[in-house]
């Protein structure tokens, strides 16, 4: 199948003829997994369009979710690609201010939520939403308001249920690529998001682009974990529909550790940070274990590198490495494995450079981890990696039929039918995102090898300048500390300063066991970072983490804080990367202090 001849819309259609009968997708209710069938989730996503259609949604309408995972979220998703409208997703946890700016800025007329909090919101902005006419309610255990603009999702559902199918067909056969099929509003780390204006060739583009990269069928199950508002869960999730598989939903991301065990997924999205903690837990457990396990682990962790190296090289294991890997794996490996529900063949990751060690640990326990680079912009994937192959420094070949260059200042430039439309109502900006031959300026520094695979540096808006003249590259530093099980999260300050200092948040539940293995009495959090033994553990970890770096490079100083960057406190953007500026400006007397 091409990219020309071919819409999401009409192979979901095609699958549910053909795959009727078997599981599309799993949510879990009360410690429960129920399924919906290929067969069900078709008359769902019928239902919903026959709705928005009565609702009075026209072509290119926009319809807002605001909502964390359940298969609801992805049946309005494809209802509204149905009907020709446009979805508009927003972060559950958007502060009031972002959630009613894009409310208003994309002209929303029906906005679903499913839970209580934001349903709250919505009917609290309502009065000054004058494009909005009804927010429909996708949970059943909500306390509704009594006004008429506030629905069931039932009231919703038989509002369609008057229409014949020549209401459906008629939007059906008139289906254009060129209609976008999402507004995406990238958070940003400065200034008013704005709505990035995604159409079908471009889904279009990735869908038929990924077969020739990932390797998946449809009797692969997924776990969607990461939220569907970000462009990277919500491209893999219709991916994973696409070829015919099975999506588990996840709306509570605290539960991943359970459902991995009860879906035992073979195929899952995830970012970095997922992948560094459950490598910091593993290797702080066995660093607690006896002699002969910690020998035992590092041998078969070892054995498992010579194989995946064995792998990329496309050459077979000896036969005394194939023995040794037969054991490491029945002692060993299979056992981490099972920490990820023991089927897991295959893990697409995104959202931040991947550290090297990390990645190597888990191609070296046999899953294939596969890093890819992409921006909403670009819906989602620009390159990544082939199949088990692992490169510490490069971030993959680049997708079929995508081009890539690099421009002033080593910036990656993209062109190609997965760069987006441009951005909504904002012409300027649209202009000064591309370059004068129609190249995306990604904002991101790199350089292609001479094999055409892709390698980045840092973002460009990020480097940071030294007053000595040195540039730093901040996502590289709090990449290598990050690995770390005594650290949650950090943030690096180096920009025209003499020396790089960094603002580190302990993860509490490593340091308080650790504190209390020392029997260190204290008061509260503050009390603990101030001990001597507390800061000279931290001086030890960083002096451990930082020996791959530059001297120029290295956290000379640091201060502990006491509490976690915040989302609330405009700290954190929806996808958990850091506002420096605000960061900044919030801890400036601690920054400060380090520089005197």
């Amino acid at each position: 199948m091409t990219e020309i001849d071919f819409h999401i819309v009409k192979k979901i259609r095609q699958n549910v003829r053909e795959c009727a009968e078997q599981g599309a997708m799993q949510y879990s209710s009360e410690h429960v997994w129920h399924e919906l069938s290929w067969a069900q989730m078709g008359a769902q996503i019928d239902s919903v369009s026959f709705a928005l259609i009565s609702a009075g949604i026209q072509v290119q309408d926009k319809v807002g979710i605001m909502a964390s995972n359940t298969p609801r979220w992805t049946i309005i998703d494809l209802a509204a690609m149905q009907v020709r409208g446009v979805v508009v997703p927003i972060y559950p946890t958007s502060p009031v201010s972002q959630a009613a700016y894009i409310t208003n800025n994309a002209d929303i007329k029906i906005m679903f939520v499913n839970g209580q909090e934001q349903l709250n919101m919505m009917v609290e902005l309502f009065s000054n939403l004058p494009i909005l006419e009804r927010i429909v309610v996708m949970g059943d255990d909500l306390e509704l308001p009594d006004v008429d603009y506030v629905q069931t999702w039932q009231a919703f559902i038989e509002m369609g249920q008057s229409l014949t199918q020549a209401a459906l067909d008629e939007r059906l056969d008139s289906l254009q690529r060129e209609d976008l099929f999402t507004l995406i509003y990238t958070s940003g780390t400065t200034g008013e998001p704005k709505g990035v204006m995604l159409n079908h060739h471009n889904l279009n583009a990735q869908l038929v682009g990924h077969d020739q990269k990932v390797n998946t069928s449809s009797g692969d199950v997924s776990l969607c974990f990461l939220p569907l508002s970000h462009v990277f869960e919500r491209a893999w999730s219709l991916y994973v529909l696409y070829k015919g598989a099975k999506n588990c939903y996840l709306h509570d991301v605290r539960a991943v550790r359970d459902a991995l065990e009860q879906v035992a997924p073979n195929v899952m999205c995830a970012v970095p940070r997922f992948y560094e903690k459950i490598y910091s837990a593993i290797h702080d457990k066995v660093s607690q274990s006896s002699w002969i396990k910690r020998h035992l682990f590092r041998w078969a962790v070892r054995v498992g590198k010579q194989v995946s190296s064995a792998k990329q090289q496309q050459r077979n294991p000896s036969a005394w490495l194939a023995l040794n890997y037969a054991l490491a794996d029945r002692l060993v490996l299979k056992k981490l494995r099972n920490l990820l529900g023991g089927r897991m063949r295959l893990m697409p990751c995104g959202g931040a450079k991947l550290e090297a060690e990390v990645g190597r640990f888990f191609h070296a326990i046999g899953i294939n981890v596969k890093l890819g680079y992409g921006m909403t912009e670009t819906t989602a994937t620009i390159s990544c990696w082939p199949d088990n192959t692992f490169d510490a420094e490069s971030i993959g070949d680049v997708m079929p039929n995508v081009d890539v260059k690099i421009g002033a200042d080593n910036e990656i430039l993209v062109k190609g039918s997965i760069v987006m439309q441009g951005y909504y109502k904002l012409p300027d900006a649209t202009k000064q995102a591309f370059d004068e031959q129609g190249y995306f300026k990604t904002g991101d520094v790199g350089h292609l090898g001479d094999d055409g695979t892709l390698f980045i540096t840092d973002r460009l808006k990020e480097l940071m300048k030294t007053s000595g003249g040195k540039y730093i590259a901040p996502q590289r530093i709090e990449g290598k500390l990050g690995q770390d099980h005594f650290i949650e999260q950090v943030a690096v300050i180096a920009d025209t300063r003499k020396f790089v200092s960094a603002l580190i948040v302990p993860c509490y539940d490593s340091l308080e066991n650790y504190a209390k293995s020392l029997n260190i009495r204290y008061h509260d959090r503050l009390d603990l970072l101030k001990h001597h033994k507390i800061i000279e553990l931290f001086d030890q970890r960083l002096e451990q983490l930082q020996t791959e770096l530059a001297g120029f490079e290295r956290v000379k100083r640091f201060t502990l804080l006491p509490k976690e960057f915040s989302l609330d406190l405009g700290e954190l953007t929806p996808t958990l990367k850091l506002r420096r500026k605000v960061i900044q400006h919030h801890y400036a007397t601690e920054i400060n202090a380090m520089y005197h």
